[in-house]
């Protein structure tokens, strides 16, 4: 039976929160799709709640307090409130989130960076982080703060282009087609970025380094030129190679171009799933931008499930940029 695919926006009553549910809601109502909004509530809290108060905890109360915070946030938005589903869980943020995505057919996450659960590492919130380390769903990270309302058909003065760090491994290939259809969508120009990162062997550092450091760069060009080449003409693709520290000179071109939207890679290994590399840790503590972490290939959803469409629309966000993957590559010098 194919499942309706939704979007997942856990909560925890912070103003970031409230952005990230602006930025889900929408997703949603571009695409058609559900929005489920969940809260996470500590069972050992649940428990004092029960000793210290006299009250006895419900999921029905936890249910109304999300229903009044989804309220707060879009104000007299009827089709947005009646877009909402609202789900409460009881234990680890991180794992619940998880659990709910994969049973409630969740095909894009949407979270905030920081928010209330959790120590923060850095900048970072540590349940943000824990759900990119083992996520097999796309997760958007939102920066914190509220951003007002949002309309997705305002993305080309909102996001302005798309930047998409590439290490040029074979899982740049599908991150880059993730990209492209997030552009086509959304008609934004296409911005691949790869980092040469500078040699620390001592006994290199001693060589001369001008002919190695030419092939590296020749080699780069070479991978660079044929991620570029599938893009279409239209989305004005650009390739760049930078020099030094990888998370630091990404960011700076995120900066430079003022890019909405960075489409990056959760590389992993596949019998531990996701892991988020350093790299990719230090630059969401860099960007205050929206970031589209995206698990390997392997660990995408099973495939079958159907949404609503409206005229000219893809039926899901995934969905969407998904279904430029499965459209021949162009040739080099193809539009």
């Amino acid at each position: 039976m194919n499942v309706r695919p939704s979007i997942l926006c856990p909560i925890d009553y912070s103003d970031a929160s409230a952005g990230a549910l602006r930025y889900a809601a929408a997703i949603a109502d571009h695409f058609v799709t559900r929005l489920i909004v969940l809260t996470v509530e500590d069972p050992l809290l649940t428990a004092a709640m029960d000793l210290g108060t006299g009250t006895h905890w419900t999921r029905d109360l936890s249910e109304r307090e999300v229903s009044k915070f989804v309220s707060n946030t879009f104000g007299e938005d009827a089709a947005t409130l009646a877009m909402c589903e609202y789900d409460v869980a009881v234990g680890k943020p991180p794992v619940e989130i998880l659990r709910v995505a994969r049973e409630r057919s969740g095909d894009l996450i949407v979270m905030s960076s920081h928010g209330l659960t959790g120590a923060r590492k850095l900048f970072f919130g540590s349940t943000t982080e824990r759900v990119l380390r083992e996520t097999t769903v796309p997760v958007l990270v939102t920066p914190p703060g509220n951003p007002g309302t949002i309309h997705l058909e305002d993305a080309t003065h909102l996001l302005r282009r798309i930047v998409v760090p590439v290490d040029l491994s074979p899982a740049s290939l599908y991150q880059t087609q993730i990209a492209r259809g997030l552009a086509e969508a959304l008609n934004l120009p296409l911005v691949l970025v790869h980092v040469i990162e500078p040699v620390k062997s001592r006994v290199l550092a001693r060589l001369n380094l001008t002919g190695l450091d030419s092939d590296r760069i020749s080699v780069a060009e070479e991978h660079l030129d044929e991620l570029v080449a599938a893009i279409p003409r239209h989305l004005q693709p650009e390739g760049l190679i930078v020099f030094g520290n990888p998370a630091e000179e990404a960011a700076k071109v995120v900066r430079d171009r003022q890019a909405g939207l960075v489409v990056m890679g959760l590389h992993g290994v596949p019998p531990l799933g996701p892991r988020m590399g350093s790299v990719t840790y230090r630059m969401l503590c860099l960007m205050p931008t929206l970031v589209l972490a995206l698990p390997p290939k392997h660990a995408e959803p099973p495939p079958g499930r159907t949404a609503r469409r409206r005229p000219g629309r893809a039926c899901s966000p995934v969905a969407a940029v998904r279904n430029s993957t499965d459209s021949p590559t162009p040739r080099p010098g193809e539009p």
